[in-house]
């Protein structure tokens, strides 16, 4: 999504002209690609496909909602077997039209883990569930904090569904540090990811994510608490922004490694 104005053959022989040995990949685009092309293409790259975003919106209060949703999440296990990946990223979904019930949409989502989580171990998938910014309670997210996250995992085996850690997300909690070490103690930090805080915030919020070095979030420190935490896995940058969209997405691609080796690796 960092450079979503790619096609995916040209994301592919930008990722070699960068060096970059692995990709974060979304469902839509694979779906208009071809989920068997996409497999042959990444495969035939080298590349390694580190997570496939995003299954979730698991909240729906109906039963027919609620099935659907666990139809979906079930294509989302199957496209990321295909994909050879082994992390499926879990956006949960927001509040039901007219609801307020936090804590009921929450156990809607435990609900549908403890069908999801069996199925997606039977095909070599982790769940890994991403908490969300608060501003995204409402509609987009009802998991807020790590802890919320972890809370929800916990009630499953570690290798069915563990945690994203997300800096964009998670950078204002002071508490977030301590539930990264509890997160990679029971073996549940799935996939780290990478995102700085600008301001001031785009109309709409979502596509607000700010270029690494660009914002308020140490990555450098971030990056020790995931290592700490006992972390060895690929580091994802995940970037939601208009003006970068509108830039050569080469360029976008070559400057995002660069922004990576300065502030995370150095």
């Amino acid at each position: 999504m960092t450079v979503k104005q790619l096609s995916l053959p040209e994301l592919v022989d930008a990722c070699a002209e960068s060096a970059i040995p692995g990709v974060g990949l979304w469902r839509e685009p694979v779906r208009s690609y071809g989920l068997a092309a996409t497999a042959k293409l990444v495969r035939d790259a080298g590349l390694t496909v580190t997570t496939l975003c995003r299954g979730g919106f698991l909240t729906a209060a109906d039963p027919a909602g609620g099935a659907e949703a666990l139809a979906d999440n079930r294509r989302a296990v199957d496209e990321a077997a295909a994909l050879g990946t082994d992390t499926l990223v879990l956006v949960s979904g927001g509040l039901p039209p007219g609801s307020k019930d936090l804590r009921g949409a929450r156990e809607r989502i435990a609900d549908a883990l403890a069908e999801l989580g069996p199925y997606a171990e039977s095909h070599g998938v982790r769940l890994a569930v991403e908490p969300l910014h608060p501003m995204f309670a409402a509609d987009r997210c009802v998991v807020s904090t790590l802890a919320q996250a972890l809370d929800l995992a916990e009630r499953f085996p570690a290798h069915q569904v563990g945690v994203t850690v997300d800096t964009y997300h998670l950078w204002w909690d002071d508490t977030a540090p301590e539930q990264i070490a509890r997160a990679g103690a029971g073996g549940r930090l799935h996939i780290f990811q990478l995102a700085d805080w600008i301001t001031p915030l785009p109309e709409g919020v979502l596509n607000g994510r700010g270029q690494i070095g660009d914002g308020a979030i140490d990555m450098r420190e971030w990056k020790r608490y995931v290592e700490a935490a006992g972390y060895t896995g690929p580091i994802e940058v995940e970037l939601f922004n208009e003006e970068l969209w509108a830039r050569d997405g080469r360029e976008v691609l070559a400057q995002t490694a660069r922004r990576f080796v300065e502030h995370v690796i150095r």
